[in-house]
């Protein structure tokens, strides 16, 4: 029977970043539509987050660990792939945590948009069928973009409105950017699992481009957040206090590139985590404290 202590791992901390980075970072953006936000949709919205990336952790490891994905692994165990925990606790578990999310997901958006309710659904669906399903898409090199859509646009872009109330250029610009940590964090993951995921017939985009292609990807998807840094800064200058979080980047940047592997890629992983929570947070506390109430450039 799998402690406490080994329920909190299976539920993956490190991959925390990912759930409280796009809801920061969509506040900061929802300061710029409107500055009056609603601080109670904004608690619902880390609930929702958080819950969903706990789900989507745990329904991984099941489906995995039932098909023995997670029975040679680089990284830490699994529950399921480790025997510490049954199938169907952890199925349970992941279920749970997809309730949570569906039921103040449901509330938000009943408040605020109902159609959100589909959105949700789409989040829901997608988690489960990353890994699990008789064809999971995470099998089939697709993960990462579900995680730039699902983490970056959707979750940054849909707390701007729930927040706000609209969606703008900016926010879509913020979710890019997240989107592209994200979309990191994930290559991260799989290029450390490339041997593992090819030999047990797992084709991660990582396994389909192969370890050099995937090396570069890293480097492009960790610099594209910058990029976009600088054109925030047209509309609002101080948006340049997330080049700080620059150097970071280039260090892990250079780090995967330059060939890490196995336990180097797994503090690599934490690390672009921390990196996109820092760059959310410094975007957001600068559109919130510092705004310049310049045009808004609406597009929704």
């Amino acid at each position: 029977m799998a402690t406490v202590s080994q329920w909190i791992n299976g539920a993956r901390p490190r991959t925390l970043p990912n759930a409280l980075a796009p809801v920061i970072a969509g506040i900061g953006a929802a300061y710029h539509v409107n500055r009056h936000p609603d601080w109670v949709h904004v608690l619902a919205a880390f609930v929702v987050a958080i819950a969903l990336i706990i789900g989507v952790n745990y329904a991984n490891d099941y489906s995995d660990g039932v098909r023995g994905t997670d029975d040679d692994r680089v990284g830490p165990a699994r529950l399921v792939g480790s025997g510490t925990a049954s199938p169907k606790s952890v199925r349970t578990a992941a279920v749970f945590a997809f309730a949570v999310a569906a039921v103040v997901g449901a509330w938000l958006s009943l408040n605020t948009h109902w159609w959100l309710i589909l959105v949700g659904a789409a989040c829901i669906a997608a988690a489960w069928f990353y890994t699990g399903g008789s064809r999971p898409y995470g099998y089939a090199g697709f993960g990462e973009v579900a995680v730039f859509v699902f983490f970056g646009l959707v979750a940054v872009c849909g707390t701007q409105l729930v927040v706000g109330g609209k969606i703008d250029l900016i926010g879509v610009l913020i979710a890019v950017a997240v989107g592209s940590f994200s979309a990191a964090v994930l290559v991260t993951n799989n290029l450390r699992d490339i041997d593992t995921d090819e030999v047990a017939g797992k084709k991660t985009l990582a396994v389909r481009l192969g370890d050099y292609s995937t090396r570069y990807l890293y480097a492009f998807l960790i610099t594209v957040p910058f990029v976009i840094t600088v054109l925030l800064a047209f509309h609002h200058p101080w948006a340049l206090v997330g080049l700080f979080l620059a150097p970071f980047a280039n260090g892990v940047g250079r780090t995967v590139v330059g060939g890490a592997n196995g336990p180097a890629l797994v503090k690599t992983l934490g690390h672009t985590g921390l990196i996109m929570f820092g760059w959310a947070l410094v975007t957001a506390l600068a559109f919130i404290w510092g705004l310049d109430g310049g045009p808004h450039a609406e597009i929704l």
